[in-house]
């Protein structure tokens, strides 16, 4: 039996169907190795939002090919995709495939083997295209994802991502239920549903977000719901009440922000204001008062001045996220940004350590603000021999002291009075 080995460069969603495509090797009788000296054969499945993610996808195809000259190695996913032309010059690969058709991956791995040849299979997306509805793999995790939307129409300045995955397609209805059903016949207390551009999930079924998380808060065993990156103007004031009638849903927002600038907004071709922004984030709390807000926020855009920067600083520190990913602006060849007047690195590195410092300040913030409340935890595992850990519905890491409790906590809820907050967690106890 071959070994398969996986690499997993990007966001949630890629590692969601990492998992996927670990099932579809198994049902054609691959194993799945746990360490890499086990396998035969290597998956890099590659992210392309910034230039670092090219590079890291790059350098491991490379390292693998050196370390292990006589297996199979697979570039995948969105770098070849948005540039089927590396398929040429990362000659290290023996197959090169992008996001679509992804099922035929294992068939794809048995053609090298018995045929020793080296395959390109990169299908183009069309405006047809429908949701590549692969199913998920169980496991053996508390938290489930499930991937219910892929591809973007919106073209943002800066992104390669339509190009990567397409335009917006969605898992039907019924898929997603018998999915969420297995996932809780399995074990799985809580699910987080994901996309590429989650909050367009439907719209060619005539449907909203909102749709599928109540269709996952109705199965048995599912006790939270809960949401991946969102874009902010697409969640609407009927959204919002609808969400705040799921007691199961899971009031942690990840509102993708970018900057906290108008003109910048405008340059990247965002579709919101700061001002509709935070209209939002007010009418979210109003509905959800114990919401937290997460993000991501981009530095160092072409253009971007020093007068924008400290606007979008200020903004941040305004809306109070509970956590901010800060990342620097990446060119993306191709794209309009790309054409613009770029920023120096020391600038844009200098920028995103101002950015970080306020989102360390922000977090901690947000964690004193937590003690001497009451939260429902879900623990998932025992980090060390020191505490058990798991998350509020806000996503805050909760850990209490084993010593409290000998026995496993996991898969389990429990009340927990939180009493004192650390850089990136709080600590507290069980209520009996």
């Amino acid at each position: 039996m071959y070994k398969v080995f996986f690499l997993t460069f990007g966001c949630k969603v890629s590692q969601y169907e990492t998992e996927c495509l670990e099932g579809c090797f198994i049902a054609e009788d691959f194993g799945i190795a746990e360490y890499e000296a086990e396998a035969d054969v290597f998956v890099v499945n590659s992210c392309t939002v910034t230039g670092s993610g090219d590079s890291k996808s790059l350098y491991a195809v490379r390292k693998l090919r050196r370390r292990y000259p006589d297996a199979v190695i697979v570039l995948t996913g969105c770098l070849p995709q948005a540039t089927p032309e590396i398929a040429e010059k990362c000659t290290e690969a023996d197959i090169v495939t992008g996001t679509k058709e992804r099922e035929k991956l294992p068939k794809l791995v048995k053609q090298a083997i018995s045929e020793k040849v080296r395959i390109t299979d990169i299908p183009e997306y069309t405006n047809h295209d429908v949701f590549d509805d692969i199913p998920c793999r169980l496991s053996a995790k508390t938290r489930a994802f499930m991937k219910i939307q892929d591809g973007c129409n919106c073209f943002c300045s800066y992104c390669m991502i339509p190009y990567a995955r397409g335009r917006c397609r969605s898992k039907p209805m019924d898929s997603l239920r018998k999915d969420a059903e297995q996932l809780a016949e399995s074990g799985h207390k809580e699910i987080v549903l994901v996309g590429i551009n989650l909050a367009f999930y439907g719209q060619e079924f005539g449907l909203r977000l909102v749709d599928a998380v109540e269709e996952c808060c109705k199965i048995d065993g599912i006790e939270r719901v809960r949401l991946g990156s969102v874009e902010p103007e697409m969640l609407l004031d009927d959204d919002l009440m609808r969400l705040a009638n799921q007691p199961k849903f899971c009031p942690q927002f990840h509102l993708s922000l970018q900057s906290g600038s108008a003109e910048t907004l405008k340059r990247m071709n965002r579709r919101y204001t700061p001002d509709e922004y935070m209209t939002l984030v007010e009418k979210i709390r109003r509905n959800f008062p114990d919401a937290s807000f997460t993000t991501d926020v981009m530095v160092g855009f072409p253009q971007e001045t020093e007068q924008e920067f400290s606007e979008s600083l200020a903004f941040v520190e305004k809306v109070g996220f509970a956590k901010i990913h800060v990342f620097q602006y990446s060119v993306r060849q191709g794209t309009v940004a790309s054409r613009l007047p770029q920023i120096p690195k020391n600038i844009k590195a200098e920028r995103a350590d101002r950015m970080k410092s306020l989102g360390e300040k922000l977090q901690k913030e947000y964690m004193q603000s937590l003690v001497g409340k009451t939260v429902p935890v879900l623990f998932e595992r025992e980090n060390s021999a020191e505490y058990h850990q798991g998350h509020a519905p806000d996503y805050t890491l909760i850990k209490i002291l084993r010593k409290n409790s000998k026995k496993s906590l996991r898969n389990q809820i429990f009340y927990v009075i939180i009493e004192e907050s650390l850089d990136d967690c709080c600590l507290g106890k069980i209520i009996d």
